[in-house]
């Protein structure tokens, strides 16, 4: 694939369904072959199976316990080079865990199905009647349970998906992803940065008019654009440098943290680390999704895996606070650790433990309560809590780096460019597992 070799496995559905058997030699193939992690070569599983049968039973004379032996070299992979997987059919039984050990997955719209039992297991076991697209289609995993990364719109778009999502991955950890020429000055600037940010709080604006702005023209490929939708993720390039990408979307709740947006940006952060992809985070964060709902989803316990992915991470981090950064949501563009981190910021920007609305009726409740006027005194005591809430205040006590909008391509590509070095230092594996389904 794009000229580089690739470990390729798959099953044909038109030999038993692309069940493994005993008499076709499905079950031992393989034995005595080098795998992806004895080559250190990226994957490409073609999924196309329908799992176990009980068929095999009688060819067998006996049943037999399931081991799932094969899962151990299919986790140990992930930490060591780059796996996609294409569902290019159904992936059932022991195939519907391949899309989640993966780095980047796709599934072919209509003709694609994952699920552990299909209609005829749910039947028997619940008594309903279900088809496999309502079961396990592309509307349930890429919208909804997140457990397949993209859609294509057929077989050879999800090929060509693969191909390109290849094509930011070095061949394993032990190499640099590649660098190509884009064409695209590192110092270009985009006149539309300087006015994207509006000065209501409330109004949102259009991130991908940043993204586009900011990274190497043509070069973001999105990964899981339906799923999570208050965070953008995917890898871009800046001058010619693969990156990945974390950005808040203002149109999606906000922008705020809920479990599906932590889920995606806590693999998009692993991913980056166990290959050693400089991130690079576009910050408008108002902080967790709060209520009832978030509750239930368990926001706190999403939240904690990205804030371990993030802390435990050790590839070059760089965060732009482009308006709001605010509470445990907020707290994320920083990595407090020893490795390589920057942050810089909009004049735009604003940030703190909580909002001042709201947190003012909660920290000075008392004060308000006795007073004459208690709306009257909120409002006045959020004025004076605003007026403190200027960015250069900020800069000008911490040394925080405040850099025009229209300077941030070139400042990202000269941190990416300095971040090459290190990177050359943490070529290898890491310590442990770096990257968790």
């Amino acid at each position: 694939m794009n000229g580089r070799r690739v470990f390729v496995s798959g099953q044909d559905f038109t030999v038993r369904g692309g069940s493994g058997s005993h008499s076709n030699g499905g079950v031992d193939i393989g034995h005595g072959h080098p795998g992806p992690k004895e080559l250190r070569i990226p994957t490409v599983n073609l999924l196309d199976g329908a799992g176990g049968s009980v068929a095999e039973f009688a060819a067998l004379g006996r049943t037999y316990i399931p081991d799932g032996h094969f899962f151990g070299a299919y986790s140990d992979i992930l930490n060591i080079a780059p796996v996609a997987s294409a569902v290019l059919g159904p992936a059932a039984g022991g195939l519907a865990p391949m899309p989640c050990l993966s780095h980047f997955s796709v599934m072919a719209k209509g003709t694609s199905q994952v699920f552990p039992g299909g209609p005829p297991v749910v039947k028997a076991a619940l008594g309903h009647d279900i088809t496999k697209e309502e079961l396990g289609g592309w509307k349930i995993h890429t919208q909804l349970s997140g457990v397949v990364d993209n859609v294509a719109e057929n077989d050879a778009d999800a090929i060509e998906q693969v191909k390109r999502f290849l094509s930011y991955l070095p061949d394993n950890v032990w190499e640099a992803a590649p660098r190509i020429q884009t064409g695209d000055d590192p110092s270009r600037r985009d006149e539309r940065l300087l006015s994207i940010i509006p000065r209501s709080i409330k109004r949102p604006y259009n991130p991908r008019i940043v993204i586009d702005g900011v990274f190497d023209k043509d070069s973001f490929f999105e990964i899981s654009p339906d799923y999570g939708g208050s965070r953008i993720t995917g890898l871009a390039r800046l001058d010619g440098y693969t990156v990945g990408t974390m950005v808040n979307n203002p149109y999606v709740r906000g922008g705020s943290m809920d479990v599906a947006a932590a889920e995606k940006c806590a693999r998009m952060v692993q991913l980056c680390d166990t290959f050693h992809i400089p991130m690079v985070v576009l910050v408008d964060d108002p902080g967790f999704m709060v209520g009832l709902e978030s509750e239930k989803a368990g926001i706190e316990r999403a939240g904690t895996r990205l804030v371990y992915a993030i802390t435990q991470s050790k590839m070059p981090f760089v965060s732009m606070i482009m308006r709001q950064a605010y509470g445990l949501g907020g707290s994320l563009q920083y990595r407090p650790n020893n490795h390589l981190y920057r942050r810089y910021a909009w004049p735009s920007g604003h940030w703190g433990s909580m909002h001042i609305e709201g947190g003012t009726s909660a920290a000075f409740r008392r004060i308000i309560e006795q007073s004459p006027d208690p709306e009257a005194r909120r409002i006045e005591l959020e004025a004076q809590l605003k007026a403190l809430a200027s960015p250069f205040r900020t800069a000008e006590a911490t040394g925080l780096d405040l850099i025009d909008p229209r300077d941030t391509r070139s400042v990202l590509c000269e941190f990416v460019d300095m971040a090459q070095g290190i990177i050359k230092t943490q070529l290898g594996p890491g310590c442990g597992p770096t990257y968790r389904p």
